[in-house]
């Protein structure tokens, strides 16, 4: 996909730290209706085929967090449940859905998702955290499952 910018244009000092409407108006809006981005600084990675301290080699902004765009597979074929395992563990949610606004309008979703290293019940909790961001209505069906995610490590 085409942009406007691309992260080699990028000005000195710039720091990518959207907020949580801006990540689905400018940035997961677009992809999901094949508009160009803002800038191409969000990568597609499939990131449920890395484990998570794989996934800062894949994002050219290795700050402290890491954006990316992954589709999301259902665990089984005629299930609604998303299939959240990687090789070595699985990401598991916390809490409720947050719902994410611009006006007065729900344009969105946010889930918290910590990492477990190997398979539940039994899993490991781990310091990593991610923040799954999805489109709700009708752009929901053109977004072909298409999740914006912020990976980050917690702090110890």
């Amino acid at each position: 996909m085409e942009s406007s910018t691309t992260s080699s244009e990028l000005p000195p000092g710039f720091r990518f730290h959207p907020t949580d409407e801006e990540l689905i108006v400018y940035y997961l809006c677009n992809q999901a209706t094949s508009k160009p981005c803002p800038a191409s600084i969000i990568p597609e990675v499939d990131i449920y085929k890395f484990d998570p301290w794989e996934l800062p080699d894949k994002s050219e902004f290795a700050e402290n967090e890491w954006y990316f765009f992954s589709p999301r597979e259902r665990k089984y074929p005629n299930g609604v449940r998303p299939n959240r395992a990687t090789l070595s563990g699985y990401w598991k949610a916390t809490g409720t859905d947050k719902p994410i606004n611009t006006g007065s309008k729900q344009i969105g979703v946010k889930k918290s998702l910590v990492f477990y290293k190997g398979r539940p019940p039994k899993g490991i909790k781990t310091n990593w955290i991610m923040h799954e961001y999805r489109l709700i209505g009708s752009q929901k069906q053109t977004s072909k499952h298409i999740g914006s995610m912020r990976v980050k490590p917690l702090k110890p």
